[in-house]
């Protein structure tokens, strides 16, 4: 069966750098950092002077938020209002109007680590600390299951096609894109919008301190700082929060009714680790890299270059780069992460990394790794971009993301060719 060409015809951001792609993008390449101490959460042990917390906040703004119909805002935690922000600039710049998505032909796949945890966590204090269930919105459910955002967005949009949730922490959003990719080569849709979204929480950040992965004041001061991908004194990952979506189309669809075409997916990968639920492995990762090079049939040495997943954890970070510096060779494509920027956007990371990167390759450059001065052991021996943006024309790049769990997705994109 001869597969459809899939291609990107539209993209929307929210993130910790602003909330369009040219605020995000901007920032960027201004060398910014969203990552504060978050002052405002109460944690045992957190606001003193031995223990605060790091994380990446996004900042909505509230004209958005009040024009939406209180019917659909209602049942919004502020995840769903991160990817309905994000969507709704997405087929604004793929050129659709809301009316036109509602058919079979036009799916929804929008992937997050744990739904709406905001919403989740003032359930728990309803019931635990308030006065029960009689306190309780009849909304609560809907703003907390792990598929709010999708069934949000697609409400939103009045989407009626497939609809789907993965919920594989950080590489949920590539697996949505990757997924969407598919049902458009196999012929069952003709446009999906999809990608990934993330609210930041004490609940998770505070887990990764548990299993020794989150870094916090403790151990770096300067939350600018922190977040230091593949450096030799990197110590743990930090918590950010966002959304990125994409309108994804086949390609003969898009031509028919005039769309710019932005980029073609050209292959995708997906595979677990087998041994390993709480540590990167690099055997894994490398899998996962010749699955995709292989769906996409493409030679591996005409990337020009990877954005790395690379969280700034001591082991992740060791075991992408072996991964990296055994498959590609001697000669790596040019690597750098997003990470020291925004932090580790968990299940949107995938896809507001994709879109700063294919920014990238419409600006023929390369955003360097923001805090990496000297590779650590284990991160030599790749081409690491370093301190200022790399000049450079982009044709096709591979995006990878790992997820705890021992899940491993990849992407390839290219610069369009009719």
């Amino acid at each position: 069966m001869n597969k459809k060409r899939c291609v990107i015809t539209g993209m929307g951001v929210v993130s910790p750098l602003g909330n369009t792609l040219e605020q995000f993008y901007t920032g960027l390449r201004s060398g910014l950092c969203g990552i504060r101490e978050m002052t405002e959460w109460d944690i045992a042990g957190a606001g003193t002077a031995d223990a605060t917390y790091f994380g990446s906040p996004v900042e909505l703004d509230e004209k958005f938020i009040k024009s939406l119909p209180r019917s659909m805002r209602r049942s919004m935690s502020k995840i769903s209002l991160y990817a309905s922000c994000a969507a709704l600039q997405a087929i604004e710049q793929a050129g659709l109007q809301i009316g036109e998505l509602n058919n079979q032909r036009t799916g929804c796949i929008i992937g997050s680590t744990m739904g709406g945890t905001s919403a989740i966590s003032e359930a728990y204090r309803i019931v635990t600390f308030g006065k029960g269930l009689e306190e309780m919105s009849s909304m609560q459910f809907f703003k907390s299951v792990s598929h709010t955002a999708v069934f949000n967005v697609s409400h939103f949009l009045n989407i009626t096609g497939t609809v789907m949730a993965p919920c594989a922490a950080c590489a949920s959003a590539l697996q949505s894109i990757g997924h969407a990719m598919e049902l458009i080569s196999f012929g069952k849709q003709d446009i999906v919008v999809c990608g990934g979204a993330e609210e930041l929480a004490p609940e998770v950040s505070g887990s990764f301190e548990v299993i020794y992965a989150g870094v916090s004041s403790t151990r770096m001061k300067d939350p600018k700082q922190c977040s230091r991908p593949f450096d030799s004194r990197r110590s743990g990952l930090v918590c950010g929060e966002g959304a990125g979506i994409f309108v994804l189309e086949e390609l003969e669809h898009a031509k028919a009714r005039g769309a710019e075409i932005l980029a073609e997916v050209v292959g995708y990968a997906t595979c677990g680790c087998g041994t390993q639920i709480s540590q990167s492995d690099a055997p894994a990762i490398r899998k996962c890299l010749e699955m995709v090079y292989a769906d996409a049939e493409i030679s591996p040495d005409q990337t020009d270059y990877i954005n790395a997943h690379a969280t700034s954890t001591l082991q992740g970070d060791f075991s992408e780069a072996t991964a990296i510096r055994e498959f590609f060779g001697e000669k790596t494509p040019p690597v750098s992460s997003l990470k020291g920027h925004i932090g580790h956007t968990l299940g949107a990371s995938g896809a507001l990394e994709l879109a700063a990167s294919l920014k990238m390759m419409q600006e023929s450059e390369i955003i360097p790794t923001l805090n990496l001065e000297s590779p650590g052991e284990g991160c030599e021996g790749i081409d690491h971009v370093m301190a200022e943006p790399r000049k450079k024309q982009l044709d096709l790049i591979l995006k990878n993301s790992f997820a705890f769990g021992g899940i491993n997705a990849a992407l390839l994109c290219k610069k369009y060719q009719n």
